[in-house]
């Protein structure tokens, strides 16, 4: 049986959630937990404001990062996750051609929803979830 947390890297669990003076940290005036699901939750942000859910999850980390090694190592998996879904939905337009496309495209928009939720639920639990099937161009 595998820990959940074997990815997490050690050096950013020890400073999870807490400024130098003991208090918890807040981030845009949320608890850390808080805001890394936020992150992965605003992937969804582009359905009501087309654009925004390729900009608010990198807005969100690009600001936070220095000060959470929390909040950089979702923010890096987010992206990677935007990275690897557009390159998949590309080949799989491109694919449409001889028609297999048409089944790995419906199966990228499947994952695009599915992904992001299991990876909020898992960081408002305060665990970080590496997106399944993503090519790690950012580590």
């Amino acid at each position: 049986m595998s820990n959940e947390n074997e990815y997490v890297n050690p050096e950013v669990v020890e400073t999870r959630g807490t400024s130098p003076s003991g208090e918890p940290k807040k981030y845009w005036g949320m608890p850390e937990n808080s805001f890394c699901m936020l992150m992965h939750l605003s992937l969804f942000a582009g359905v009501v404001v087309p654009g925004a859910g390729l900009v608010l999850p990198i807005v969100m980390w690009v600001t936070n990062k220095d000060e959470s090694p929390v909040i950089d190592q979702h923010g890096k998996n987010i992206l990677n996750f935007m990275i690897s879904m557009f390159i998949y939905a590309m080949v799989s337009a491109i694919l449409i051609i001889v028609v297999v496309g048409i089944l790995t495209l419906i199966a990228v928009v499947v994952v695009s929803i599915v992904f992001p939720i299991i990876a909020t639920v898992k960081a408002n639990d305060g665990k970080y979830w590496p997106y399944p099937l993503c090519i790690r161009f950012f580590k």
